[in-house]
């Protein structure tokens, strides 16, 4: 007799479109920054205000987005989403025409941060539902190789998003002018951000009242170890805003600043392709060895960076950079979703996804105000810098989960 109840596969609860859509449902929290950037750059003249600006949708992002996520562990994703992607939108398109208008600089930063406030969570809101289909629908003996398997591919996914929204960006701005990035997210948050919200994934396993049972105390999410994987993401996000603020600059001594997000897009190649093999690495391989081994990596590559007076050698920085980056966002999300408290894991995934903006945003307005008042070359350091905070809190965690402690991963 055959068995007329087919093991469930994760295909076969999602569907085949959820990928795709989850994939580009992801571009218009990536093209946010570096567009902001981009617009604020074009409009009003100052590298130093753009960054500014990206600071303040960065804070945004981060102070309002856990209760985002927060919010989706108690009632679910499906409101969180919607409500987010119209106000967001409509940000966005306020953010483009103010831009451009006689407002002062204090009501352009004041929708800034609306617009990093309303930013819809496409990615800790995906990352969550697929752990919690593998948890709740899948054989328990096939969990954790199915687990490993996905995080692998939302991190490679988030990296490959959050390299070439930049570089979409740089298109869009050179082609047809810094404010239809800006626009183009706006369409795209309400064309599929919606549809991601009304997906049938977005649906809770548990009711409103299950969930609010089983959900862990919110003081656990101020465990050390947790806290370290989200200080060591807000690295990553330093990296890219130096990076990319630093090659922005560099670009403007050329007089093509508008090129600095294609020429970033090099760091995504070996980033991409290294991302999605992690799966493939040995269990002994463990993820507190990856994040030093991956973080050392950067700091390689960024010293190339600091040392570069060529677009040859910024270049191949970027290269070695991205073989690091790339593994090493895979990394901390898997630290991350490892170490989640019972119930937490939009609140977890949002506050790594929250990590990564502000890391970037800060880093975009600290790096444009050396660039524009010290010099190009010193702004070129900052990203050696943000690389070794990086690997030194890999350093802080490695203390904290001592091999045989159970907390290793």
């Amino acid at each position: 007799m055959h068995d007329s109840h087919p093991t469930p596969t994760l295909i076969s609860r999602t569907g085949v479109t959820y990928f795709p859509l989850a994939l580009i449902a992801r571009l218009p929290f990536a093209m946010m920054v570096v567009g902001v950037l981009t617009l604020i750059v074009s409009a009003r003249g100052s590298l130093e205000l753009g960054g500014l600006a990206s600071a303040v949708v960065g804070v945004g992002s981060a102070l309002v987005s856990p209760f985002v996520g927060a919010a989706a562990d108690r009632f679910g994703q499906r409101i969180a989403l919607l409500l987010t992607a119209v106000s967001h939108s409509i940000s966005l398109v306020a953010l483009a025409w103010i831009a451009y208008s006689a407002a002062p600089d204090f009501w352009m930063l004041a929708v800034a941060f609306a617009v990093g406030a309303t930013s819809p969570q496409a990615s800790p809101m995906s990352r969550s539902r697929l752990v919690l289909i593998i948890q709740h629908f899948l054989p328990v003996e096939r969990r954790p190789k199915a687990l490993a398997k996905v995080l692998a591919y939302e991190s490679a996914a988030d990296e490959v998003v959050f390299v070439f929204g930049p570089v979409l960006v740089g298109v869009l701005a050179t082609i047809f002018g810094a404010r239809t990035p800006i626009i183009a997210a706006a369409v795209l948050t309400i064309l599929v951000i919606t549809a991601f919200a009304l997906h049938h994934t977005s649906a809770p396993a548990k009711s409103a009242a299950e969930r609010a049972e089983t959900l862990a105390p919110a003081s656990h999410l101020g465990r050390p170890t947790l806290l370290a994987v989200v200080a060591g993401i807000t690295g990553v996000g330093l990296v890219f805003g130096t990076t990319l603020t630093a090659l922005t600059a560099f670009m403007q001594e050329l007089g093509d600043p508008e090129a600095a997000g294609l020429f970033y897009g090099i760091m995504g190649v070996g980033s991409a392709i290294l991302a999605i093999t992690v799966s493939l690495f040995s269990p002994k391989f463990t993820l507190r060895y990856r994040w030093l081994v991956f973080a050392s990596l950067v700091v390689i590559g960024e010293a190339l960076l600091a040392t570069s007076d060529s677009i040859a050698q910024i270049s191949l920085g970027l290269a070695v950079t991205g073989f690091g980056i790339g593994p090493l966002l895979v990394t901390l999300y898997g630290l991350g979703a490892a170490r989640s408290p019972e119930g937490r894991s939009a609140t977890v995934m949002t506050m790594l996804g929250s990590g990564v903006i502000l890391g970037q945003s800060l880093a975009s307005a600290v790096t444009g105000s050396v660039a524009e008042n010290v010099s190009v070359s010193a702004s070129l350091v900052l990203p050696l810098i943000a690389a070794a905070f990086t690997l030194v809190v890999g350093g802080l965690n490695w203390v904290l989960t001592p091999a045989g402690s159970g907390r290793e991963a």
